[in-house]
């Protein structure tokens, strides 16, 4: 059997059609949905970018892979489950952003001084495996000046073809594809070049680039030809299909870009959270609703008017992948691949996006930012919706289990292989989610570890050294409102949360190192 892994930058499974939240047209996904199997509780192991593409990689919390923050690259011997499938002799295959190497945009001194002091362990690790001639295979610029072939093998992968930034000025092998059609993405896309941006957030505008040349469709021509390669050589493959929008900036080819009126689109049920009972750190974030962070990754607190255009343009652009989705899997039909591929579709993290009047990511662990989509289908899976508690770190042992192929030996996730066959079985009672941040903001000093532990009675956040602990009530306040950390009657709930978390951790520990003496 063969895999077509297809990942989206930061979306919410809330945001397809599907779910029925919003007006947005996904009837591929859906389709691929209503086939499959789809679960309603998956959750990330780090609700950032880099650490969570490099659990789905390997099946490892951050903790443990050592990913632990943007800006690492993944150990370039990791364990990952195309690794395993290569050397099963399965062709394998990367197209759009893979992320596990930095991108480039390097820190200015101070800032590196800063991490050097806060993180010593970290920041020796770093520089003792990856510092020197170190030089990312990802970089933005590197591959906007000259053409970059990557090494045979590359985390698993021998045949990639990159995206590398956000948005519509990107670069990565893309930029040589849309140079080579007479467009360059450097000069004639991003803000500077829209035909019409939102004049209340810079991150949203109407991209220049044209639909045929955006990186959206040179992803999913990219997967057409790898498909119509592996048909024709009747190989085993694996596929990961990587796309780098909805991720901000919000800036869909004109075709999508008017395809939702603002006005039209619904605010989230807790928009209006007065958030009396939040951490300070957050009530600070919300003081300050409408004014952009600095910082355009930061979580920042939008008005009404902000969050509705940021979504009609978001929404266009989940529906330009969803049509490149439809090309992939009508190009499997017709190749006769459908009745022996699995399909797995899922994305690195979720966002915010106006719940509780917030947006984006970073520090914050509302359920907008760390659940994901995810759904399988293929041959064998019985089609549904299972409630059960899932991870990022669950996809590469259950592809591997799928696909007949050894396990990852160092994997902490587990195959969701029961779940597929219709197993209503508990996978996991308790679920632990990981954020380790250099730098902090505004009310909460750098570095930042949180750990949150999710269950089916409650959500428990906690920030080390900080004070700083959240409790829900998942039976009574599923939108996380109120958060009950301080109160004496939910003592017995805190106790049970903190039980789990340290379960949980306990068997998070990262014991792949063994011993070859006795002493």
């Amino acid at each position: 059997m063969n895999v077509v892994v297809i990942v989206a930058d930061q979306l919410r499974p809330d945001h397809l059609g599907h779910e029925g939240v919003l007006p947005v047209r996904t009837p591929n996904i859906d389709s691929l949905a209503a086939a499959g199997r789809r679960f309603s509780r998956a959750f990330v192991a780090n609700p950032v970018c880099m650490p969570n593409r490099a659990t789905i990689m390997t099946g490892r919390w951050p903790s443990a892979h050592g990913l632990r923050t943007n800006g690492l690259p993944l150990d370039p011997e990791a364990q990952t489950f195309p690794r395993v499938l290569r050397q099963r002799g399965f062709a394998t295959a990367a197209v759009g952003k893979l992320h596990l190497q930095p991108m480039g945009w390097p820190f200015e001194e101070f800032q590196l001084e800063e991490i050097k002091q806060a993180m010593p362990l970290l920041w020796e690790q770093a520089v003792s495996r990856f510092g020197g001639d170190f030089v990312s295979w990802e970089d933005f610029e590197r591959h906007a000046n000259e053409s970059v072939v990557l090494p045979p093998d590359y985390y698993g992968f021998d045949d990639v073809a990159l995206t590398v930034g956000h948005g519509d000025r990107m670069s990565g092998h893309y930029i040589a594809w849309a140079r080579d059609r007479g467009w360059d993405p450097l000069t004639q896309a991003g803000s500077k070049a829209s035909p019409d941006v939102y004049p209340g957030w810079g991150q949203v505008y109407e991209s220049a680039v044209p639909a045929e040349l955006h990186p959206t469709r040179f992803v999913a021509e990219q997967a057409v030809e790898r498909l119509t390669d592996f048909a024709a050589e009747q190989k085993p493959f694996c596929l990961y299909v990587s796309f780098p929008d909805p991720h901000h900036p919000f800036a869909p080819p004109a075709e999508y870009w008017s395809r939702h009126d603002p006005a039209d689109v619904p605010l989230p049920r807790t928009f209006d959270d007065d958030h009396d009972t939040s951490p300070e750190y957050v009530r600070r974030i919300a003081a300050r609703r409408g004014v952009p962070h600095e910082d355009p990754t930061m979580t920042w607190a939008p008005t009404e008017e902000q969050f509705r255009h940021a979504l009609a343009a978001e929404m266009g652009s989940i529906e330009f992948i969803d049509d490149a989705v439809g090309r992939i899997l009508t190009t499997m039909a017709d190749l006769g691949l459908t009745e022996d591929t699995l399909v797995v579709f899922t994305a690195d993290h979720g966002d915010v996006f106006g719940d509780h009047g917030l947006m984006l990511k970073h520090f914050t662990h509302y359920r907008g930012v760390v659940r994901v989509p995810l759904i399988v289908s293929g041959p064998g899976v019985v089609a549904g919706v299972t409630d059960a508690l899932v991870s990022s770190a669950d996809i590469a042992p259950t592809i591997l289990d799928e696909l007949e192929a050894p396990p990852l030996p160092a994997a902490q996730g587990t195959s969701l292989a029961p779940d597929l066959r219709g197993s209503e079985a508990a996978h996991r009672h308790a679920l632990v989610v990981e954020e380790d941040q250099p730098f902090g903001l505004d009310g909460l000093a750098g570095p930042v570890r949180i750990r949150t532990v999710v269950t089916d009675q409650l959500r428990l956040t906690e920030i080390s050294g900080h004070g700083v602990t959240e409790l829900y009530d998942l039976a009574v306040d599923p939108d996380e409102r109120d958060n009950r950390a301080h109160r004496a009657e939910s003592g017995e709930l805190l106790a049970a949360g903190r039980a789990a978390m340290l379960t949980e951790l306990i068997r998070l520990a990262d014991d792949s190192t063994l011993p070859f003496h006795a002493a």
